[in-house]
């Protein structure tokens, strides 16, 4: 993979090598490495010949985990186009920001979100929409275009011109939330995405082989963990992704899996308690299953069932968007539960005191991170770039130690950042959000643990006029993704505040 200068090349390189094996199914629908070539070429060929878009202009991709996610990632890299991933449960006002902070050119979006996207579309740069449907053909608006047209008009024009990015050169923006509750581009390079790409297949290598293994791939591909693994590395290992569209049904996640000897899984703490509670999930053949790999925070309760209802251990790793995404893992087979393992081959982890110091070993403090996945920093924040990389380290915002073994160990967050099932959840936004209530005079919100999800959305409120739980959820609902939504509402007379008036959120954990 070191040989390849850009993503389009890894594509073009992969799919020739490959070309008669299956490379994704979703949807009962399954494509050959040889038609995501045919079929992402002949969408960039569009795209650079028809479109209006120029090398560099950001393409905005709204899909769940279908089929044509891959396909128009692919092409966007093959037509020196820059992507944004976005989340499809991503209400108005979170869309607006993020098309806008990006400036998104075009967009590929499900036909059941562009109703969300015409509430918003004028306050935007968007000049190109391209709408995909899950199973049939869209139905489009005046000035939209069909991806599977697009893809059928592109076949007729000129060869591509091969983009000729470097390594140096950014391919994704891939958002993530902050301190300040403004969410915020991490710019990953070509480079960063084949480096972290390339160290993990280097673990992987150990596990499975070229070109014959089926993996279940239930981790939406808008997330970097599933974008970087499963349509980089693991496609770039010949082998055969199942991509679930919503995991959340965990009926139709089994049903899309029987009819596969799985190979390999890549979940979080909370899937795998749901799927190893389900029935007919355990009644599944798992003798061909080798290789779990958790994202997040991984509990010995989740380990464990899995181990007794797959007979395969998990692996759990560690990383961040800003990463592109993985830092550390566990040795397959030799996992030590409760620790996120040791760094990726190039990559160098400290732990830091508050002077940025190094610690000495089995002290606690905050983990840095120094390696060619690092992003090259913060889009258009270069103030937010700054207080978070030193001497080519990336400062986490995560407190933790290294144990006698050489793995490190997560043990608490110097952030106010809530991770839900494996999403970041920051504090500020879901604060502002209810604050723009006029019902709702204050509010502070903390993460608590759960046994589901890992941690939950707590919310404390101060109120200027009578309003229920249920109509602060309702609201929330309408401006918040679901996983942002607070799970526990709670009304107070006052907010517990420092001398300067400042909320004090350590206040309400204790």
């Amino acid at each position: 993979m070191n040989t390849h200068d850009n993503l389009a090349q890894l594509i073009e390189h992969t799919c020739k090598t490959y070309a008669s094996l299956p490379a994704y199914n979703s949807d009962n629908k399954t494509i050959t490495y040889a038609q995501v070539e045919q079929q992402s070429r002949y969408l960039a060929q569009w795209f650079q010949q028809l479109s209006g878009l120029v090398t560099g202009d950001r393409i905005a991709i709204q899909l769940p985990n279908i089929v044509d996610y891959p396909i128009v990632t692919y092409a966007a890299f093959r037509a020196g186009l820059i992507v944004v991933n976005t989340n499809p449960l991503y209400t108005a006002r979170e869309m607006l920001h993020q098309f806008n902070d990006a400036g998104v050119k075009a967009v590929v979006i499900l036909d059941a979100l562009t109703d969300k996207l015409a509430t918003i579309i004028d306050g935007t740069s968007l000049e190109t929409v391209i709408v995909a449907a899950a199973v049939a053909e869209p139905t489009l608006q005046e000035g939209q275009f069909s991806l599977n047209e697009l893809i059928r008009l592109g076949e007729r024009l000129a060869p591509l011109n091969a983009h000729h990015a470097s390594r140096d050169d950014i391919a994704v923006l891939q958002y993530t939330g902050g301190t300040t509750g403004i969410a915020k581009a991490a710019m990953l390079s070509h480079g960063n995405i084949l480096a972290n790409a390339e160290q993990m297949n280097e673990r992987f290598d150990d596990i499975l082989k070229l070109g014959v293994e089926t993996g279940i791939c239930p981790l939406p591909l808008y997330h970097i963990y599933a974008f970087t693994v499963n349509m980089v590395g693991l496609f770039a290992m010949g082998q055969f992704n199942v991509l679930i569209p919503n995991p959340r049904d965990l009926d139709a996640l089994v049903k899309q899996i029987e009819p596969f000897e799985i190979n390999y899984f890549l979940g979080i703490n909370t899937l795998f308690i749901g799927l190893c509670m389900h029935p007919r999930f355990k009644a599944l053949n798992f003798s061909n299953l080798k290789m779990t790999v958790s994202g997040a925070a991984l509990t010995h309760a989740a380990a464990d069932a899995w181990m007794s209802t797959t007979g395969c251990t998990i692996t759990e790793g560690y990383g961040l968007s800003e990463t592109s995404p993985v830092a550390t893992l566990n040795d397959f087979k030799k996992e030590e539960i409760g620790s996120i393992g040791r760094p990726l081959s190039n990559t160098t982890v400290e732990i830091w005191d508050e002077n940025d110091e190094p610690v000495a070993d089995g002290e606690s403090g905050e983990i840095v991170v120094k390696g060619p996945q690092v992003m090259m920093g913060y889009w258009q924040r270069q103030d937010e770039t700054d207080k978070c990389m030193k001497h080519g380290f990336f400062k986490t915002g995560d407190v933790g130690l290294k144990l006698p073994s050489g793995n490190y160990k997560i043990i608490d967050r110097l952030k106010d950042m809530i991770i839900v099932s494996g999403f970041n959840v920051y504090p500020n936004e879901v604060e502002n959000v209810l604050c723009q209530h006029p019902a709702i005079c204050e509010a502070a919100v903390i993460g608590a643990k759960d046994e589901k999800t890992g941690e939950r959305v707590c919310a404390y409120i101060t109120l200027k006029e009578h309003i229920d739980e249920q109509q602060v959820s309702d609201y929330c609902r309408e401006n918040l993704s679901a996983y942002k939504v607070p799970k526990s509402i709670i009304f107070m007379e006052e907010l517990p505040k420092s001398t300067v008036g400042k909320i004090l959120r350590r206040e309400l954990r204790q």
